[in-house]
């Protein structure tokens, strides 16, 4: 069994990078790192995965934002928690904010239909978000990297290749899960402070 799951992530591992750093996807992030180090691919391919992957998406909340403003699934996003205050804060300091507002957990569909709103140019947003989305992408892999590298250190040489596969999973589990409280008291608070 671990053999079909380890065959699994090697062919279809980096996709899911691409995948999940679309979203929300600092896990994810991590456990490409964390893949990368236990060889299960190239540490440059998950960069480059997570670095497309957040790219693409960013845009693809930018291009809804710009084209698609009256859309009901639009409106409804710019209902969402903090809408207001990172629309505020795009327009006052656009670099910063494009550069920036992936590092903010839930922040950033919203951020990237707020970009789209704006006035900011479409031209200037790409470079930004593509410059923002290489810097994330090997933060978080090397994040991922060094704690496999920290993990081999304290369980030492007699992991074998399949629980290392499962050790694996279970840290990204964990992490998403704690990335979701914490995004959903973030989004909380958020709440509380606009009304």
């Amino acid at each position: 069994m671990s053999e079909a799951i380890h065959h699994f992530i090697e062919q279809y591992g980096l996709l899911a990078v691409f995948l999940g750093c679309v979203a929300e996807g600092e896990s994810v992030a991590i456990l490409g790192g964390f893949f990368a180090h236990q060889h299960v691919f190239v540490l440059w391919h998950a960069f480059v995965a997570a670095a497309l992957g957040a790219f693409a998406g960013d845009t693809f909340f930018f291009i809804l934002g710009r084209s698609f403003a009256d859309n009901r699934h639009v409106v409804r996003l710019r209902r969402r928690p903090g809408f207001r205050r990172a629309y505020r804060l795009l327009n006052t300091h656009p670099n910063i904010f494009v550069l920036s507002n992936r590092y903010v957990y839930g922040m950033r569909l919203v951020g990237g239909i707020a970009a789209g709103l704006s006035t900011i140019a479409a031209p200037r947003f790409v470079i930004l978000n593509a410059i923002s989305s290489v810097i994330w992408a090997v933060v978080f892999s090397t994040i991922g990297y060094v704690f496999g590298l920290g993990a081999e250190q304290l369980i030492g040489q007699a992991l074998m290749k399949h629980e290392r596969l499962f050790v694996g999973l279970g840290i990204g589990l964990a992490v998403a899960v704690l990335a979701w409280f914490v995004a959903r008291n973030i989004a909380k608070r958020e709440r509380d402070k606009e009304f």
